[in-house]
């Protein structure tokens, strides 16, 4: 079974002792292709360069998370641009709003979103997208480039009903990541995975963030890594009501067709 993690935050420093053991180990899960996400002015640029040391095997996003969005001046708006003329680098973000921590004002962000989505329409490449307790904001800011973006993925999915059909009903993509497994904050998302149509899902792991709680036996340090993709979709299958090889045959599809990679 080929998989594909859209999500992965390989640059993150908890890797740098043993990253080509992270891969290896992934590969070894099944995972055959990885997006490393970039973040930040500072894990962008490394983002690109780890894709470019694994060509047709890693791919990057460049973009400026919205806890960053205070960084995200005329300088740093210039540098983005510079790192979407790299192929390797297949997304816009990550970039969107969170007004769960509010590291960065809130004008500030809504800037940062906008100036990002100017750059995806102008590029036409694809956005991946970040939105936590800021959907009516998230909705208008996105609203305000209506028929101007190409794909739109929202990654990290853990919204509600409403927020997930929010979503689809503008043909976005969604990313389900270990949060699924989640019993104290994620239990809503088991009925919720069954409405997304096979060519809108995509799988995720968030690493080093969001270790499934579900693995067995959960490993000591509590980081997460992309070979637990596999785990994460075998629990989506489940919810799902589909044999594990369908789910894994079409989200590896749909992230191939999303961001243009080969098979």
């Amino acid at each position: 079974m080929d998989l594909i993690d859209i999500g992965a935050n390989l640059t993150h420093d908890s890797f740098d002792h043993d990253r080509d053991a992270v891969m290896q180990r992934a590969r070894d899960a099944g995972v055959v292709q990885m997006v490393v996400t970039g973040a930040s002015r500072e894990h962008s640029p490394q983002a690109l360069k780890l894709a470019q040391s694994h060509p047709g095997e890693l791919f990057a996003t460049a973009g400026v998370h919205p806890h960053h969005a205070s960084e995200y001046t005329t300088e740093c708006d210039a540098e983005m641009r510079a790192l979407h003329q790299h192929p390797e680098v297949v997304a816009v973000g990550e970039c969107g709003l969170d007004y769960f921590r509010d590291f960065s004002p809130r004008p500030a962000q809504r800037r940062a979103f906008e100036m990002q989505l100017q750059i995806a329409a102008e590029t036409n490449k694809p956005v991946f997208l970040h939105q936590r307790d800021a959907h009516a904001d998230f909705m208008s800011v996105m609203r305000g480039f209506d028929g101007r973006l190409g794909p739109a993925v929202v990654h990290c999915f853990t919204g509600s009903r409403d927020e997930l059909f929010d979503y689809l009903d503008q043909d976005w993509h969604v990313g389900i990541t270990g949060w699924l497994c989640d019993e104290r904050r994620g239990q809503h998302l088991r009925e919720l995975v069954r409405n997304i149509p096979a060519n809108r899902l995509m799988i995720e792991t968030d690493a080093p963030y969001l270790l499934p709680r579900t693995v067995k036996p959960a490993p000591s340090h509590r980081r997460n890594e992309p070979m637990y993709l596999a785990h994460i979709v075998e629990e989506l299958a489940r919810d799902r009501g589909e044999e594990v090889a369908v789910t894994a045959a079409n989200s590896t599809a749909t992230a191939r067709a999303f961001f243009g990679l080969s098979g």
